[in-house]
Order: C-alpha cells, then sequence, then structure tokens
C-alpha cells in the first residue's frame, strides 16, 4: 500500500515526494503504521551524513566506540520487552519467539563491543629472510559508511549481526531495514539517537525495493545484505558499477542428519523447532532430514506425533504465527505439490494446510532428491524426511544442493560427528542441536554457494567491515641492493646462492 502527495518547495520550485507505504500486521492485515520511502535524493544526504558521523566515531577510539556501544546495548536491553512486542506485531510470530530474537541480538551488540579492540588491533608480523631489515605491522581500518540491507524474518537478529560489527569496527551505518519491518528499524534508530542524539553515526532510512537500489548506488563503502539470492544477484550487478564491495547472506537449504545412535527424543525435539520454528521463516533452519534406517520409522512416528500438537495461530500462545510475506505461501504450496506429484507421501498435513495468512505443518516423506521440495528453498513449515542407508548416504545427499549455509548431526559418538561436520560442504554445523552456532557471537556466520558469501558474527565479522593495511619501516639499509637500476651484479649472485640455499634443497 502506498500512497502519495506533494507540496511545492518555495525555496526551489520542486515537488520533493511524500510518496509512504504502510506496515501491515501479517495476522489479520490491519495497519500499523505509514513510513516514507525515501528516495534516491533522501538516501543520498543521509550517507552524506553518516559520512560526516563517521570521522566523529572515527576519533572515539576503539575505547570509546566500546563504551558508546555498550550504552547502545543497555538502551535496547532496558526496553526489550517493547521491541519484542513491535517484532511480534510486524512478523506475525509469537511474543517469546520474538524476545528470543531480541536477546540474542543484544549478545552479539555485547560480544563486537567488547572485542573489537583486540580482534583489531595492530599488530607485528615476521618479515621473513628476504626482508629481514624491515619491520612489518598489520593495522585494521574502518571502511567509512556501510549500508545494511535486511530481511523481514528476523528484522532485529539478523540485521544486528551487520550493524554491530560494523560500528564496533569503527563504521558509520545506514540501515534500509525490510518494507515488511520498517517500525523495527526506526524503534533502533531513535534508541541511538536516545543516548546520541547530535551523531548520525547509525541512520534508517525505510522504503520499497528503489529506496535498497538507492542504498547501494549512494557511494557506501561496502553493502551487507540478507535475502534471496535472486534479489543477492541483482545487488551484486548494482555494486559491480562502483565497484562497491558486498557480503550477502542468502537463503539456505539445510539438512538434518540422524545417526543410528542418536537420542531420538533429541532430534525430534530440535528437528520440530528447526522446522517449524517462526513458521519455517528461517534460513537456517531445517528443511530437509536424512534418517537412518534402523531408526527412521521411530524418528518419523515420533515427529509425527509431535507435530500434530503443534497449533500455529496469531495469539502468543500460538506455536508459530502466520507467513510473514503473502508470497511465500504461493511457494511452499508449489513445493508440496512437486513433492506429492513426484511420488511423496505427506505424513502430516498437505496441500490443504495452506491458508490464506497460516499454514498448517507438513510433513512429507520418500520425496525425490530431484523435487523442488528438496532441492529448493521452501521457507515454510514444511520439512522432508528421508531414509538413508548409512551417514555416507546421508552426507552426499545433504551436499546435493546448491546451498550451503548450514547444517545439523545427531549422533551417539561425537567423535564421529565432528569427522561428519569436516565433510559437509557449507559454512557452519551444529552436532546434537540446531542453530547452536547462531547464538555463540564468537562464531561466524555464512554460507557458500547459493547461500552467499563473507561473514557476520565473530572476529571475522568485525573484519569483513574492515579494511587490513600494511605497514614497512626500514629498520637499517639492506646489505644486498636489489631494489635498484644499478642493481650490483655481485648482490645479485649472492642472492642466487642464498635462494638455493634456502629453497632448492
Amino acid at each position: 500500500m502506498t500512497q502519495k502527495s506533494s507540496t511545492t518547495d518555495p525555496k526551489t520550485g520542486s515537488e520533493p515526494s511524500t510518496d509512504t507505504f504502510a506496515s501491515l500486521d501479517p495476522r489479520s492485515g490491519d495497519v500499523i503504521a505509514e513510513y516514507p520511502i525515501a528516495d534516491a535524493a533522501a538516501v543520498a544526504e543521509a550517507v552524506d551524513r553518516a559520512r560526516i558521523a563517521a570521522r566523529w566515531w572515527d576519533a572515539q577510539g576503539s575505547r570509546g566506540r566500546r563504551e558508546w556501544l555498550l550504552e547502545f546495548k543497555k538502551a535496547v536491553a532496558q526496553d526489550a520487552t517493547s521491541l519484542a512486542r513491535l517484532i511480534s506485531r510486524e512478523t506475525g510470530k509469537p511474543y517469546g519467539d520474538a524476545f528470543l530474537e531480541v536477546m540474542l541480538a543484544i549478545e552479539h551488540l555485547d560480544w563486537a563491543a567488547k572485542n573489537a579492540k583486540k580482534v583489531l588491533r595492530a599488530r607485528k608480523v615476521p618479515s621473513g629472510i628476504a626482508s629481514f631489515n624491515q619491520a612489518a605491522a598489520l593495522e585494521y581500518k574502518a571502511l567509512g559508511v556501510i549500508g545494511v540491507i535486511g530481511p523481514w524474518n528476523y528484522p532485529v537478529y539478523t540485521p544486528m549481526g551487520s550493524i554491530s560489527y560494523a560500528l564496533a569496527a569503527g563504521n558509520a551505518v545506514v540501515f534500509k531495514p525490510s518494507e515488511l519491518t520498517p517500525g523495527v528499524g526506526k524503534w533502533l534508530e531513535e534508541k541511538w539517537n536516545s543516548i546520541a542524539p547530535t551523531q548520525p553515526v547509525f541512520q534508517v532510512v525505510t522504503g520499497l525495493g528503489e529506496t535498497g537500489s538507492a542504498l547501494t548506488r549512494a557511494g557506501v563503502d561496502k553493502i551487507a545484505f540478507t535475502g534471496s539470492g535472486p534479489t543477492a544477484r541483482k545487488v551484486m550487478a548494482v555494486c559491480a558499477e562502483s565497484l562497491t564491495p558486498l557480503v550477502a547472506e542468502c537463503g539456505g537449504k539445510d539438512a538434518m542428519i540422524v545417526a543410528a545412535d542418536a537420542d531420538i527424543d533429541k532430534a525430534v525435539d530440535f528437528a520440530a523447532f528447526g522446522a517449524f520454528g517462526n513458521a519455517g521463516q528461517t534460513c537456517a533452519g531445517v528443511e530437509r532430514i536424512y534418517v537412518v534406517e534402523s531408526v527412521y520409522k521411530e524418528f518419523l512416528d515420533k515427529l509425527t506425533a509431535l507435530v500434530k500438537r503443534a497449533k500455529p495461530g496469531g495469539s502468543d500462545e500460538s506455536t508459530y504465527g502466520p507467513m510473514t510475506l503473502p508470497r511465500q505461501i504461493d511457494i511452499v504450496r508449489s513445493h508440496i505439490e512437486d513433492a506429492l506429484a513426484s511420488g511423496g507421501t505427506a505424513v502430516v498435513g498437505g496441500t490443504e494446510s495452506v491458508g490464506e495468512r497460516i499454514i498448517e505443518p507438513v510433513i512429507l516423506t520418500d520425496v525425490p532428491e530431484t523435487s523442488s521440495a528438496v532441492c529448493e528453498e521452501t521457507f515454510g513449515p514444511t520439512v522432508v524426511v528421508n531414509k538413508v542407508r548409512d551417514l555416507d548416504e546421508a552426507i552426499d545427499r545433504a551436499n546435493g544442493t546448491a546451498y550451503g549455509l548450514g547444517a545439523s548431526i545427531f549422533i551417539g559418538n561425537k567423535a564421529k560427528g565432528r569427522e561428519l561436520a569436516e565433510r559437509l560442504r557449507n559454512g557452519m554445523v551444529s552436532v546434537n542441536s540446531v542453530l547452536g552456532f547462531a547464538g555463540i557471537p564468537s562464531l561466524p556466520f555464512g554460507g557458500i554457494g547459493e547461500s552467499g558469501f563473507g561473514r557476520i558474527h565473530g572476529a571475522d565479522g568485525l573484519r569483513e567491515f574492515s579494511r587490513p593495511k600494511s605497514v614497512t619501516v626500514e629498520r637499517f639499509s639492506s646489505p644486498l641492493k636489489l631494489m635498484s637500476l644499478e642493481r650490483p651484479e655481485r648482490d645479485l649472485n649472492l642472492s642466487v646462492k642464498m635462494l638455493k640455499f634456502m629453497h632448492g634443497r
């Protein structure tokens, strides 16, 4: 829903756009609030302000930035229930799930603030024999202004994984939240302004896809994008116009593997949470489960019984809420239809589970690996549970899609679990839990292939928003004059002998 009106500016004679769009409650379709659509000029102005604020932010030093960010964290934590309520209203997820998201986001903000100095400090590095007369140091510098384009499914946890680490690394941030969750972005901006009202180090621009494109073209020093692979390709193409670097966290088709010696009750509990939590709208959730045949029936029976007790709906007591993005409903329906048409079986639910706003849980079995339900991201409350002969087949099938975000393995032998984790082609693995890596701030988060590239969180996340700078200082003149237009033949001959002695034996 967009609205438009305009008035002539008496100074310029132009008619500045006052386009707005509505944030809707996915549980009812009711309008929550109206937000401005920032056009290219408004986005450029925000980036210009950020560029100036970045100089102030850099002057604070690592210790000063730590204190500011911990004050920001405190302001968010003190009003966390308000933020969780807003998340719940804009996404439709139950309050408890929304509050958990806020908790995890605060943990990451805390870690980034407290560890940036240690991770990004200048340090000496070895010079090597060939340059033994040089003292070498590695420094990390802030990039400048980071543009963050956030998602709607976890509108605080996910973008704060970029915002927190970018700020801690010394950058200013301009954040474009999803058009489905703009209020969450504005809430965060207001909390920053409550502690630093004159320093626009963190700004929010609201709008639709065009606003995101404008941010990508506004001269920022890096874009942090979270969304689908097809959209990431479009963002990447725009970034290529100006060689703007990009970190992209895209979709997933994460697999769970259940071994014969696994704790089945535990695996079932985590499988249900990973597949149906947040209505399945989790990029690193569980979409495929491969169970060794000796425990397949036990696992499927217990998962079926648990999932049948789920009560999706629009209240805080619901197991999960409605689909936040209406058009995703058609994708979920098509995947169920393709699975059944390909010979799969629905042991819980089916196409009749797909409602206007809410999708009842669906468990599919015996689905061919070529079905869209197996090889494409569904992003809904469905899961495919397939039987495998052994763990080797499970690994092969888990690696069988173009995605490579996360995975989970349930197994009694933890050493074997670590070995299997090494064989999975992805960025993250949890053994005997689901999404275990997401709550640990020191671990990087990201994938490969269709799941994107680059990392947020952890030391790698801090360095993602920094640029390494190499510095050498000559300690004394080299006894060999090699870097010269008048290189002595004697020095070259000595170098030949040194090379053979050092590396040719």
